[in-house]
């Protein structure tokens, strides 16, 4: 209910709004579409709010805004702790949320102003928005939901060392168990895809008892 009052009321100010009722339902959607920002409930049929927070963080810049009936001040230091732009606290008036969206675009770059991400390293092209990797030949080299959200988390953190667990929310889904072995796999493709010589890799590096890091000079 609290959803499509929202909704209709931000689509009356002029933005495009999709709504999604699952922590599931949302990464899938965000696996397939480009999104300025999100606005995120804490408490979700199937998955902790401050979960969900963690895992888009991990794999986007994308602003995200919290909204929660929560009261303690724990959650709110969590949610900014994990990366989340601004905490709104149930119940609030619309009007303030428009207020607040509006500035959290603004200092974006404004709504539908803001350049796609772009990460590029030695003449690839990794766009964060189309999700989508272009090869220095410039061709489009296919990868998996799974491997595009791992070499994302890595590219946006460079020189950077960044542990299993940061990596498992960057490409963990609700459906899956995630688990290391998954992104040694990850990561095995994405060498086979993007190194010249996958056993001595150029950009994505292992640090032992550590995890990984993305050594590529980054624009």
């Amino acid at each position: 209910m609290m959803q499509s009052l929202l909704s209709a009321y931000l689509d009356n100010e002029g933005y495009k709004v999709s709504g999604v009722g699952t922590g599931k339902e949302m990464l899938a959607f965000l696996n397939i579409n480009s999104v300025d920002l999100c606005l995120l409930d804490l408490t979700l049929p199937d998955e902790d709010g401050l979960t969900l927070a963690r895992q888009v963080r991990a794999r986007s810049n994308m602003p995200i805004i919290i909204m929660t009936a929560r009261t303690g001040m724990d959650d709110r230091l969590t949610g900014l702790d994990i990366g989340a732009d601004d905490f709104m606290t149930k119940p609030f008036d619309p009007r303030e949320l428009v207020l607040r969206v509006r500035n959290v675009l603004n200092r974006g770059g404004g709504m539908g102003s803001a350049p796609h991400d772009v990460v590029v390293f030695s003449d690839w092209q990794l766009d964060i928005s189309a999700h989508s990797l272009i090869a220095p030949d410039g061709t489009e080299v296919p990868l998996t939901a799974g491997e595009f959200n791992l070499l994302s988390a890595l590219a946006l953190a460079p020189n950077r060392v960044l542990s299993r667990n940061q990596l498992l929310d960057a490409v963990s889904h609700n459906d899956e168990s995630p688990s290391d072995r998954m992104i040694d796999v990850f990561i095995s493709r994405l060498r086979k895809k993007i190194e010249q010589d996958p056993k001595r890799p150029a950009f994505i590096v292992t640090v032992p008892g550590h995890g990984y890091k993305f050594i590529g000079d980054t624009q």
